[in-house]
């Protein structure tokens, strides 16, 4: 799903100008065509909660949600803090394996990670002291003792991916400023502009920006997947499982990455069940 530069150009020789192949404008000898282009579906089915579903992958994207130094390293700004980062590093080894089957089918992976104004003009005092909580705390933009950049500022350290996780050239890279992604930037009019309808969530932490996203994508209309074994969070095991409750119960599914894998393994195969069953599961 690579996005289409105003210099691309068709076999049949047409410039193409617009964010995506299906949602672009064809510049021609014969002139310019509004037209969009008909997108093929790539349908996948998998067991979830409630019930099983079936995803379109040319309609989906892969959300990594703040799987980034400042919170999973161990000499990050959580990490200096004092908060044990094993709880945030629990859900990598499940996202570094779907990460290449994703990929393969051709669904976009998103990271939306933390990563403020230096300056935090737009970050609230309720923010700003939830970041900090005392006078000798370390906030949103300021330095740790351990000095590695400013905490969770995008471009540095901390804002970065963490190592065991890749990025690949196509990835979209998202910086967000609250608990949710979709609030003051850019992530929802990326997602509309490549044609994205469902969203399947991964990431850190289960209950603040994991779920605070996913809530959000629901009330703006898309799909939405909890990824329950690529999630993890330090709160009590109580509050994830409140977590799956709700998602179940009023903004979605909630799957594994043991239940996709397989789904993603078997594009191009027959289907054992056709999608009359799906209707009547």
């Amino acid at each position: 799903m690579k996005p289409v530069s105003t210099h691309s150009r068709t076999k049949l020789g047409a410039t193409l100008f617009g964010p995506h192949a299906h949602n672009a404008w064809r510049l021609g000898e014969d002139g310019l065509s509004l037209v969009r282009q008909t997108r093929s579906t790539k349908a996948v089915r998998f067991d979830a909660l409630p019930q099983p579903i079936e995803i379109d992958l040319a309609r989906s994207a892969l959300v990594v949600v703040d799987m980034q130094n400042d919170f999973c390293h161990p000499r990050g700004w959580f990490g200096q803090k004092g908060i044990s980062v094993k709880p945030m590093r629990r859900p990598i080894a499940a996202i570094a394996a779907l990460l290449p089957a994703w990929r393969a089918s051709g669904a976009p992976v998103v990271w939306l990670n933390w990563g403020v104004r230096p300056d935090r003009l737009n970050l609230s005092p309720t923010v700003q002291f939830k970041g900090k909580r005392s006078a000798q705390g370390v906030g949103y933009a300021e330095a740790s003792a351990e000095d590695r950049g400013l905490s969770v500022v995008a471009g540095e350290w901390g804002a970065q991916v963490i190592d065991e996780l890749t990025l690949a050239p196509q990835d979209i890279t998202v910086f967000k400023h609250r608990l949710s992604g979709f609030w003051d930037n850019e992530l929802d009019s990326i997602l509309r502009q490549q044609g994205v309808t469902t969203l399947l969530f991964a990431g850190v932490n289960t209950d603040r920006c994991v779920f605070s996203s996913l809530q959000d994508a629901g009330f703006l209309g898309y799909d939405c997947v909890l990824l329950s074994d690529a999630c993890s969070t330090p709160s009590p095991a109580y509050v994830s499982k409140a977590i799956h409750f709700i998602v179940q119960q009023l903004h979605g599914f909630v799957a594994s990455t043991q239940a996709l894998l397989p789904a993603l393994s078997s594009l191009g195969k027959p289907s054992k069940r056709s999608s009359s069953t799906l209707r009547k599961t």
